[in-house]
């Protein structure tokens, strides 16, 4: 099946949602109606992309033919109107390779590649790793790097190595490192797709030569995180700053804990999708409830 999206990822711009999986009976099925309802409710909303089976989509929990499934549902209900980009990672190569085939297959328009976790390899077979899936599949390749997740990270250098490998066309980076995206810019040019990985400090990515943002936040607000990025690019710094300070306490509150427990709990509150969440992950605290509800109540949600 070819990706009914057949993008230019170079010229991939805005906000991406990293979806959650919404599930159903304590975590054993998915919840496939809701999952489609959250897929088109965010095309319309105007996002620039889907992201299925990441790490907000529990992917570690997901089996193979549920990722399939997952990608299927999201492809089917994005109908050609933006891409899918379906999480592929693995500390596993091989594995990582399959699930970017799997990806391919389900129509995706391009896979996102986390840094292999736990085992914390050296730069070079960090480069080795990325090397082949990248070169396993005709669809683009967008790296990952969340080194408070994985253990490891990827250097620059690596990174600009990886540039030049066929498929490789962009980096989500969730580093912390706000110097990071004008140095990329500087070594790679225009072409590379910078994304942000990290909801709180968008804005300043994006002013340092970011593309874009794979975003949590924006599955509770797509349309003001839509704003937010329209306006910088508009140049209108003042309004870009405005939504984006009136955006930063439900940002807040959906990271009190572990991503994507209070994301979940805030689409359950609204009632887009159970908030329940698969082991080792757990259902949310009293502590995250009450941000969450708070956050949401001050962007003029309906909350009880």
């Amino acid at each position: 099946m070819e990706s009914p999206v057949r993008i230019d990822v170079r010229r991939l711009t805005g906000y991406l949602t990293a979806l959650p999986t919404p599930f159903a009976e304590a975590g054993a099925h998915i919840d496939e109606a809701a999952f489609s309802f959250l897929c088109d409710w965010q095309v319309r909303q105007g996002v620039a992309g889907l992201v299925v089976a990441g790490t907000t989509g529990e992917a570690p929990t997901l089996s193979a033919g549920e990722q399939d499934r997952l990608l299927r549902l999201a492809v089917e209900a994005a109908a050609g109107r933006v891409p899918v980009v379906a999480g592929a990672g693995s500390n596993v190569t091989a594995h990582a390779v399959e699930l970017a085939r799997l990806a391919q297959g389900a129509g995706a328009a391009a896979v996102l590649a986390v840094v292999p976790y736990y085992n914390r390899p050296s730069q070079e077979g960090l480069f080795r790793h990325f090397q082949a899936i990248a070169t396993s599949v005709d669809i683009p390749t967008i790296l990952y790097d969340v080194p408070a997740r994985t253990g490891c990270g990827l250097a620059l250098p690596t990174i600009a190595r990886l540039a030049e490998v066929p498929g490789v066309a962009g980096l989500k980076d969730a580093s912390g490192d706000m110097a990071r995206p004008a140095a990329l810019r500087r070594l790679l040019g225009e072409g590379f797709r910078l994304f942000s990985g990290d909801d709180a400090t968008v804005l300043g990515y994006l002013a340092q030569g970011g593309d874009g943002c794979v975003s949590v936040v924006s599955n509770v607000v797509p349309a003001l995180c839509v704003r937010m990025h329209a306006a910088f690019r508009a140049g209108n710094i003042a309004e870009a700053q405005a939504t984006a300070l009136a955006i930063t306490p439900l940002t807040n509150a959906l990271f009190v804990e572990s991503n994507p427990v209070p994301v979940k709990h805030a689409l359950s509150v609204l009632g887009r999708m159970s908030g329940l969440v698969r082991l080792p992950l757990c259902e949310a605290s009293r502590e995250t409830h009450g941000a969450v509800v708070h956050a949401l109540s001050r962007l003029g949600f309906e909350t009880a």
